[in-house]
């Protein structure tokens, strides 16, 4: 337990070195850290009839919503949606199913405040495969609209770095190790239940999720898109942790969100370069 504090604690204070926030007091640094993305959190935003869910942003593992949205959050924004993003499980670091209880409450407030029905939810890494768990489990199938997952572990990494993390500081990469007693109860069955529509983004270049194919999800087509960044834009060359500020995952987020249904997977975005 001390030495998971301890790394928790380096954790922050890398997180909070790297921001350039040293030399302020504790409460201070905790404040800036929980600023939200540019663009997100205003609990007076109401959806319209052209954006009628808000979007949930959840991160991924050891991120700050600050720095993992600081690029789609406010072209979300721009496009018309109500954004919220909020920081989970110390680092993304607690066991999936105690944060996707987190999740479950912070959809909760986000529903009261807007007063929408369902939301969209749009998650990085973890929190790309979280939100299956709250809809899966914890009643979140009837209260997302849309879930798109950007570069998600929802079969786990075969990463060995995963395991001793694990061991030390940090439970949920236990939980994203691939055959991992998580995951088993996660994709035993249907994995992409009935509710919301699904669509997946990925890159042959992700050094995170190993291999990258195993953030596809297997389901119903009307139900769900799986995107492989490369096939329409072979030069794109995003990894897994700056995913989130791809120019082409942008475009693939909208036009995931705008449609009925997931992704149109006929869409082409305008790739990089123009290649």
């Amino acid at each position: 337990m001390r030495l998971r504090r301890t790394v928790r604690f380096l954790i922050a204070a890398a997180a909070t070195a790297a921001l350039g926030l040293t030399g302020l007091s504790a409460p201070a640094a905790a404040s800036v850290l929980d600023t939200p993305p540019g663009g997100a959190n205003d609990w007076t935003c109401k959806p319209d009839s052209a954006h009628p869910q808000p979007v949930v942003l959840v991160n991924g593992t050891f991120k700050l919503m600050a720095e993992n949205w600081s690029k789609l959050s406010p072209k979300l924004k721009e496009a018309g949606y109500c954004v919220f993003a909020f920081n989970y499980g110390h680092f993304e670091t607690d066991p999936i199913p105690q944060s996707a209880a987190e999740l479950r409450d912070f959809v909760e407030a986000v529903r009261g405040a807007t007063g929408a029905a369902k939301v969209d939810i749009v998650g990085h890494s973890q929190g790309g495969m979280l939100p299956r768990y709250y809809v899966k489990f914890l009643g979140g199938a009837d209260k997302v609209d849309d879930l798109v997952g950007i570069v998600p572990s929802n079969h786990g990494t075969k990463n060995p770095l995963a395991i001793p993390a694990g061991w030390t500081f940090c439970p949920s990469c236990v939980d994203q190790q691939a055959g991992s007693e998580l995951l088993q109860k996660l994709n035993a069955g249907d994995e992409t239940p009935a509710g919301p529509d699904y669509t997946v983004i990925t890159t042959r270049y992700d050094e995170v999720v190993i291999p990258y194919t195993s953030a596809l999800l297997s389901g119903d087509k009307e139900h769900l898109t799986n995107v492989v960044l490369q096939d329409k834009c072979p030069l794109d060359l995003y990894m897994h942790d700056q995913a989130t500020k791809d120019p082409v995952v942008a475009q693939w987020v909208l036009a995931a969100l705008a449609r009925k249904g997931p992704a149109d997977p006929g869409f082409q975005p305008r790739c990089l370069g123009g290649a």
